[in-house]
């Protein structure tokens, strides 16, 4: 029988919505299988844990209050009073940490397969912008519990932003909202988080999704020339996909029952900044290369020459897929490789070195 002219509530909703459209795609669309079948599933977990994000934030949303005077004491309402409101702001921060996590697994492995060779390039730049919003939801959030390790990491991470040519003090202003750090950034802060990085990533996942579904996923040059085998997405590579995020949603309850994320004191603007403090393990490659640069390289002080490089290498990420002109060719392509390793190298060398500093 055809959902479309039944009777039935999918039939009523396919009439006016089309939905058999959707349901088509779903049962047509194949999976490639070869030895590199794994990689297809870090994609939709970094959505799942996305989407554990949306709804925990929501929750804690209904509690929070965005102010200097109440961010610290809405949290411990939350932890302390609220019925399972630690269990789910500890799920929230584990969640969020290893959302990241995943997502330099899936940026990596498509970037070492190639994947975003023609007709794949809008598809490569959307994930890129996917991610540097991703950091942006990191460093945003970081300050909302406003405890005194949120409070002077923001204050340093916002400095850095001010050695940026040209720009610094612009920029400095325009996440601080003044001068310091003060409430007035923390409502700044809040209103990135809530509405104009979500905003974004909307656009952005969903423009990415529309993408991968359009052009199908990308098979590597190694197996493109051999007849592949398939598998079917709808049930049999979503029952895998499922049985990974129910994996992960258990992980993660896991380590939020173990160890719940600590809250802290509540932050003083007017204390010393305590000893050893450092940003989220995401960012501390960039935070120990900042702090073991000497002062000046030549004629350029040496933040403004790591921040200066930071800034071109994003910039060279996001249009790999045009600097890559033998992507398509088959030809190994042994300068973006050997870029590619040495950063993966650099960022694990680099933060495992702050963390022992």
């Amino acid at each position: 029988m055809n959902p479309s002219t039944d009777n039935s509530l999918w039939g009523w909703f396919d009439k006016r919505l089309g939905l058999d459209i959707v349901s088509k795609l779903a049962r047509e669309k194949e999976v490639p299988l070869h030895r590199h079948t794994i990689w297809y599933y870090f994609g939709g977990m970094t959505l799942f844990l996305f989407a554990i994000q949306v709804v925990t934030g929501i929750l804690l949303l209904l509690y929070y209050r965005p102010s200097a005077e109440n961010a610290f004491e809405s949290v411990q309402f939350i932890m302390a009073e609220v019925r399972f409101g630690w269990l789910i702001r500890s799920v929230h921060s584990w969640s969020a940490n290893v959302l990241i996590a995943v997502l330099f697994v899936h940026l990596f492995s498509v970037y070492f397969l190639r994947a975003y060779r023609l007709p794949r390039e809008l598809t490569w730049i959307t994930g890129v912008l996917l991610f540097f919003v991703i950091l942006a939801f990191g460093f945003s959030g970081y300050l909302l519990p406003w405890n005194t390790v949120s409070f002077f990491a923001t204050k340093v991470g916002t400095e850095v932003a001010g050695v940026v040519p040209f720009a610094g003090q612009f920029l400095v202003r325009f996440l601080r909202g003044g001068d310091e750090v003060t409430g007035a950034t923390l409502t700044r802060f809040f209103g990135f988080h809530v509405a104009i990085l979500p905003a974004l990533s909307t656009l952005i996942v969903g423009l990415h999704l529309l993408l991968v579904q359009r052009l199908g996923m990308s098979v590597p040059l190694s197996a493109e020339s051999r007849g592949l085998k398939t598998m079917k997405f709808m049930p049999n590579f979503l029952l895998r996909d499922l049985m990974g995020w129910l994996t992960a949603l258990a992980a993660l309850a896991a380590l939020s029952a173990l160890f719940p994320w600590e809250l802290g004191e509540k932050a003083d603007p007017f204390a010393p900044a305590p000893a050893g403090i450092r940003p989220e393990w995401y960012f501390m490659f960039m935070f120990q290369t900042l702090k073991m640069l000497p002062a000046r390289i030549g004629p350029v002080e040496g933040e403004v020459f790591a921040v200066t490089v930071f800034g071109i290498a994003g910039v060279l990420l996001l249009f790999v897929p045009f600097m890559d002109r033998s992507a398509n060719t088959g030809r190994p392509n042994r300068l973006l490789t050997v870029a590619g390793w040495a950063a993966v190298v650099y960022n694990l060398v680099m933060t495992l070195l702050g963390y022992r500093a």
